[in-house]
């Protein structure tokens, strides 16, 4: 098991979020640094430290989080005009927490590819 992050503390409400989904598998809560009109980090409650952890034993763990993303796109409304699930994996990724979590950003058409300026390798 992972060492205990900021989201562990969310998931056992020892910090506050402003949660907007939860269910026996699964809490999402607004991003602190919105980068979109609606952006949602969607989590598993189980500590899964970075997408190299997944295996068969959480696979029906980490499928739920994108269920959970297309539910919270119904009824918010993004469903049709569409919107966007990231789950970054380790330094080189973006990853600041290592605890897996989706980004749900939405509310604005997005651009392809994402960063522009980081295209130079």
């Amino acid at each position: 098991m992972s060492a205990e992050t900021i989201f562990t503390k969310i998931i056992n409400r020892e910090i506050p979020a402003d949660i907007v989904y939860e269910d026996d598998q699964a809490l999402a809560f607004r991003d602190i640094n919105p980068q979109a009109p609606f952006h949602v980090l969607i989590i598993p409650k189980t500590a899964i430290a970075t997408i190299n952890d997944i295996n068969d034993s959480n696979a029906a763990e980490v499928g739920h989080l994108y269920v959970v993303a297309a539910k919270l796109a119904k009824e918010h409304g993004f469903a049709d005009d569409g919107y966007r699930v990231v789950m970054n994996c380790n330094n080189h990724g973006g990853q600041t927490v290592y605890h897996i979590h989706l980004h749900m950003l939405a509310g604005k058409a997005m651009g392809w590819p994402p960063y522009q300026d980081t295209l130079k390798v």
